[in-house]
């Protein structure tokens, strides 16, 4: 956006408030036909800014995943590094059915050149790992689980339960059986 005329910074930032809106009514599917109507723009508008329906989602949610990259880099001082894991995932997970589409993003398999550091996916990733690499690295999650893996658990969680009456209801029921699985002992037998 540096350089852009005045008028084309407007029409991006208006774009993009009723493109947060719409998507929080109706999630990653949201229409960019409508988004165009309901901001007053053409549909090349939308397009010019936010080529692709990815760039679209990514633009929306770069502010939430800023903050949950920044609340990793605040729980990586905690003491109990496995607590510390769980916290961020489950605020993660609790923000994936809140702005509905988040998980939708986070699903995304980018190609290696349409990734950007900015993209929502790796910023997670890399903020996840730091939290992952300490539990690890103290042996109070298990050595062979990736933040991959991690990611994908969170993203199958938000998508299988967004249909629920009660999402975060489910979703906590299927969190806390994740987490159950995270254990130093990949057989479950260090409970004792």
């Amino acid at each position: 956006m540096t350089g852009q005329r005045s008028d084309a910074r407007r029409n991006y930032t208006h774009i993009l408030a009723v493109a947060e809106a719409e998507v929080a009514a109706r999630g990653a599917q949201a229409s960019l036909e409508q988004i165009a109507r309901v901001a007053g723009v053409g549909s090349a508008t939308v397009r010019r800014h936010f080529p692709t329906r990815k760039a679209l989602l990514e633009a929306v949610f770069k502010q939430r995943v800023d903050d949950l990259c920044d609340r990793a880099r605040t729980l990586c001082g905690e003491h109990d590094s496995r607590a510390a894991l769980v916290e961020w995932l489950r605020e993660l997970l609790a923000y994936s059915l809140a702005a509905r589409g988040l998980a939708d993003v986070l699903s995304y398999q980018p190609l290696q050149d349409e990734a950007t550091p900015d993209s929502c996916a790796p910023a997670i990733g890399a903020a996840g790992a730091l939290l992952l690499r300490r539990a690890i690295d103290d042996q109070t999650v298990r050595a062979d689980i990736t933040i991959d893996d991690l990611l994908t658990l969170i993203v199958g969680i938000a998508l299988a339960t967004e249909s629920y009456t009660d999402p975060a209801e489910q979703a906590d029921r299927a969190f806390r059986l994740v987490v159950a699985g995270l254990g130093t002992d990949p057989l479950g037998s260090d409970d004792g």
